[in-house]
């Protein structure tokens, strides 16, 4: 075979290139890239004949892209979200059903909140047999005491009144504007009203002559105070009460008024005569029909709560409500303390509203309690929001 040549690049005049030209082909030949203005993240261009982009230089944008990686939503989340909204809809066929499926699927750990709202789901249902069953499991599954079985308290109207109790602040006097105000705007929202004494340490006559005047108020509106802490408080009016001084009469008045509720007619008599012969006026008239049977315990209260501490209670199956007396008990009341404890549920509109409501509450700087609330309606809280403007205190198995 012939051998041949080896080959050689043409010269650039023999390709057409002329000689002055030899060096700019030279450049373009070895030069790799793209024209500037066609890559978007190249580096400013200084001038309009400036050589393409060598690959070195590619500048990547510091700047945020216009989307964002979707995060996962938690499995466990979904089922008590899902659950709660069935529930929420009156749909219990299907809420057991993906409960019992999801204590199959989850057995340890943050799996054990659907447990617990199945648990309820068979308490407020009266399902006690499915209960049981599903203790056994639990103390299997968890290793620990299942939730004991206690009657569900019979549903309610939402809107069925209610004994809230509020807390005197201050002392029994005159110039207690604040303490008196309180009471006066809690019986105006309600109709049955607990007051606790037991935080008052000094009396004076014209403490006791509005409290009077409230009481006889609640009387001719057909409104219930119950007093808590009439004891001590009778003890202090002891002081004040002295057979043959005609003064504090307004004390007298209020120290019959407690023996007529404690029913002590005896006592009562006694006083009146003391009191005709002290003032030489005509005393109150006893009333067989407004004893009352015995004082309700002293509420007890953590020292947080030393204002006004009435609990808003909701009960029973609340539908489509607006709670439109909220915002009035909320102005009197730091914290606000919402009392769920027999709520058995809500629907979805109710809780929107409620969030609402309570959105503007928290705009004013109060605490929000819920109390009690089942694990169905805790779930519920927690899907509609309300775990941002409020803290959700759950009860103990």
């Amino acid at each position: 075979m012939l051998t041949r040549p080896a080959v050689t690049p043409r010269a650039a005049e023999e390709r057409g290139v002329a000689p002055e030209d030899k060096h700019k082909a030279s450049s373009v030949a070895v030069a790799v890239g793209l024209p500037r203005a066609d890559i978007p993240f190249a580096t400013p261009v200084a001038r309009a004949d400036a050589p393409p982009l060598d690959l070195s230089e590619f500048v990547f944008s510091e700047t945020a892209t216009d989307f964002q990686l979707e995060a996962e939503l938690d499995p466990i989340d979904a089922e008590a979200e899902e659950a709660a909204m069935l529930y929420a809809n009156g749909q219990d066929g299907a809420v057991r059903a993906r409960l019992e499926n999801a204590t199959r699927v989850y057995r340890s750990g943050a799996g054990e909140r659907l447990w617990l709202m199945l648990f309820d789901l068979f308490r407020l249902a009266g399902l006690k047999a499915p209960f049981e069953a599903l203790g056994i499991e639990y103390a299997e599954a968890f290793e620990k005491s299942p939730p004991g079985w206690r009657e569900a308290m019979r549903a309610v109207p939402a809107s069925a009144k209610v004994a809230g109790t509020v807390l005197f602040k201050g002392d029994l006097t005159g110039a207690n504007d604040l303490g008196f105000d309180g009471l006066r705007q809690a019986l105006e929202k309600s109709q049955q009203l607990r007051v606790d004494l037991s935080k008052v340490r000094q009396i004076d006559a014209a403490g006791c002559e509005r409290l009077l005047a409230l009481l006889q108020q609640a009387q001719r509106s057909r409104r219930e105070i119950e007093l808590l802490g009439r004891d001590y408080l009778s003890g202090l009016l002891d002081s004040r009460v002295i057979s043959g001084s005609a003064v504090d009469r307004s004390c007298w008045l209020l120290k019959l008024e407690f023996c007529q509720l404690r029913g002590q007619l005896q006592q009562f008599e006694d006083l009146a005569i003391d009191y005709a012969v002290t003032f030489e006026i005509s005393p109150p008239s006893w009333e067989a029909g407004r004893v009352l049977k015995s004082e309700p315990d002293t509420l007890v209260l953590a020292a947080a709560d030393d204002l006004i501490a009435e609990a808003y209670v909701l009960k029973g199956d609340i539908k489509a409500s607006r709670f439109g007396d909220l915002l009035g008990y909320a102005a009197a009341n730091d914290p606000v303390l919402i009392d769920c404890s027999t709520v058995t549920r809500m629907d979805f509109l109710s809780a929107g509203a409620l969030l609402n409501v309570l959105t503007t509450v928290k705009g004013t700087g109060r605490q929000i309690i819920f109390r009690h609330p089942n694990y169905l309606l805790a779930e519920l809280f927690r899907v509609v929001g309300l775990k941002a403007v409020a803290e959700i205190v759950l009860a103990r198995n």
